[in-house]
């Protein structure tokens, strides 16, 4: 499924089932409190404290785990632009006739990879990109090692700087799919939707519905939630990692 439609379709879900459960927590709480007036209530804060104490915990892991890999993930642009600009400018130390064809090499890889940052969140078109620039690299690392079998020391300084460019471009790749498991986004929804039936029946013993307290609980929970997911896919929603780009953008502009 289309992340944006996942994310879309989690969060509309989530709100509308809370609202529901809300409703349907009220009416059997009135229930239990028609049949047994007095004891309705008893040792019901226990369970309730538990499963909103879960949420909480739940909440608070999740939104630590998005929001370190958001950062790491800003970070990594700005490692891989470095390492990119350290192999360019490390390119100088090779025969002048084998310079254009590897300048030029490095151009067409940095334009994949920009263009596959660009085609967000269209998953298959960004994977073709990244693929045209992983078989760029192999093309680069192959030509830099020919051109540097009589110069060790063009050797010594430039193949380091070329792995290491290599290997920051397999981490973001890597980073770009690390996600949690699926079932902890189901889980976060089914325990915001046991918490909503919670909420519903001790609610139950109010003469009149509260429509501020049900519709703020909901909106305030799911907004809770759409934020996390918002961090854990940060190139399809409002939070974004776009601007880090031109970082990027801007090494290739420098590539004379």
């Amino acid at each position: 499924m289309h992340i944006v439609l996942f994310v879309v379709l989690f969060v509309a879900g989530l709100f509308a089932g809370m609202l529901v459960l809300q409703e349907v927590g009220r009416r059997l709480g009135a229930r239990r409190m028609a049949l047994d007036p007095e004891g309705s209530r008893a040792g019901l804060g226990a369970v309730e404290g538990a499963v909103f104490a879960l949420m909480g915990l739940l909440v608070a892991l999740s939104f630590s785990g998005a929001a370190a890999r958001f950062d790491a993930r800003r970070h990594m642009i700005v490692d891989e632009a470095n390492a990119i600009g350290t192999a360019y400018l490390r390119l100088d130390l090779l025969p002048a006739d084998a310079q254009p064809k590897l300048k030029d090499l490095f151009r067409r890889c940095l334009d994949e990879r920009l263009e596959a940052y660009r085609k967000m969140p269209d998953i298959a078109a960004a994977r073709e990109a990244l693929a045209r620039s992983t078989a760029l690299q192999g093309e680069i690392w192959s030509g830099a090692v020919e051109a540097t079998r009589a110069e060790p020391q063009a050797r010594i300084l430039l193949l380091p700087a070329l792995n290491a460019m290599i290997d920051i471009a397999t981490a973001r790749t890597a980073a770009f799919q690390m996600h949690p498991p699926t079932i902890i986004f189901a889980m976060l929804g089914l325990v915001a939707l046991a918490c909503a039936l919670l909420a519903g029946h001790a609610m139950a013993g109010l003469k009149k519905r509260s429509l501020l307290h049900s519709l703020g609980f909901a909106v305030i929970l799911t907004l809770t939630v759409y934020v996390i997911l918002d961090l854990e896919y940060p190139r399809v929603g409002l939070i974004r990692v776009d601007a880090m780009d031109r970082i990027l953008a801007d090494v290739r502009q420098s590539m004379k």
